[in-house]
């Protein structure tokens, strides 16, 4: 990611979402060429000079202080994710030699982990979503048409958000679709930004803007947002509906991995029908489904 020119974009993206009116600022019934506040316009509800806030722009400043990246969010609006994100993108981590990234792993001890907890459909994934390693559950309720062996070869390793753009079965799997995809590109352009020397990641961006025109046109919008909790409204093939929380819970080791945990209120329909997925999974042992949308999903496709 050129953070620079991400910089630009972001702020251009949500100047253009705001209206003079929007802010109090008079119009004077004159006819505007772009969407949105002007520059100057911004830069006076910030209070920074129009020079200093072009160049902030333009990425030709880097050194932007607390008080003016501040003064930016509250005049935008944003979030807190998003004046998170804005930050990530105007302090960017002094640039390193690029390397070929190395294969991720999940630990021995967080496999066990996972494994002891037969009834809670489990996933570890690393900071760009590519699947290290699940329980089987947790390949029965996400992934049941792909190799469970797929996490242990990096080669074949799946990517949740490159299944979710690129993979039929996974976008048949959630009831409301777009929404899911807003969200998880939401939360990946949250990480681009803390990373924007990951190799691995950019590239994931990349085919996926080349492969999908749904995350292109979303990727456009830079939506940006954290997701650590929620609910997701799943339709599965072999158990029919269902409606999980979910958690993000980090390995606490330095890596950046994390569990994706999903449970339901006990004694729910949700609850029956995951019981039912796992009974189904102790009983069988071949894949409940069928591999036929399978292509394409791994993380180097």
């Amino acid at each position: 990611m050129d953070t620079p020119t991400a910089l630009g974009e972001f702020l251009r993206n949500r100047r253009a979402r705001l209206q003079p009116e929007d802010v109090g600022l008079p119009t004077h019934g004159t006819r505007r060429r772009v969407p949105g506040l002007r520059r100057e316009e911004l830069a006076l509800l910030a209070g920074v000079s129009i020079t200093y806030y072009t160049h902030l722009e333009q990425g030709q400043s880097t050194n932007a202080s607390d008080s003016v990246l501040d003064a930016l969010a509250r005049a935008l609006r944003l979030t807190p994710d998003e004046h998170a994100h804005l930050r990530d993108l105007a302090r960017p981590p002094r640039a390193k030699r690029a390397r070929s990234p190395r294969p991720e792993h999940a630990r021995p001890t967080t496999r066990r982990l996972i494994a002891a907890m037969p009834q809670v459909p489990a996933v570890v994934l690393d900071g760009r979503n590519d699947v290290l390693a699940w329980n089987p559950l947790g390949h029965a309720l996400l992934a049941g048409h792909l190799d469970p062996a797929g996490p242990d070869d990096p080669a074949a390793r799946p990517n949740l958000t490159r299944m979710l753009f690129l993979d039929p079965h996974t976008r048949e799997l959630y009831t409301d679709w777009k929404n899911e995809a807003r969200v998880a590109l939401a939360a990946l352009r949250l990480v681009a930004g803390r990373n924007p020397e990951d190799r691995a990641l950019a590239e994931l961006i990349g085919s996926l803007m080349l492969r999908s025109p749904d995350f292109a046109a979303l990727w456009s919008q830079q939506p940006v947002r954290d997701c650590t909790v929620g609910t997701k409204a799943l339709h599965h093939p072999a158990v029919g509906p269902l409606t999980l929380d979910f958690e993000n819970l980090h390995v606490a080791d330095g890596t950046g991995h994390r569990m994706l945990l999903f449970t339901a209120p006990e004694a729910s329909p949700s609850d029956a029908a995951l019981r039912l997925l796992a009974a189904l999974v102790a009983d069988s042992d071949e894949p409940l489904l069928n591999d036929a949308h399978s292509d394409g999903v791994s993380s180097n496709s």
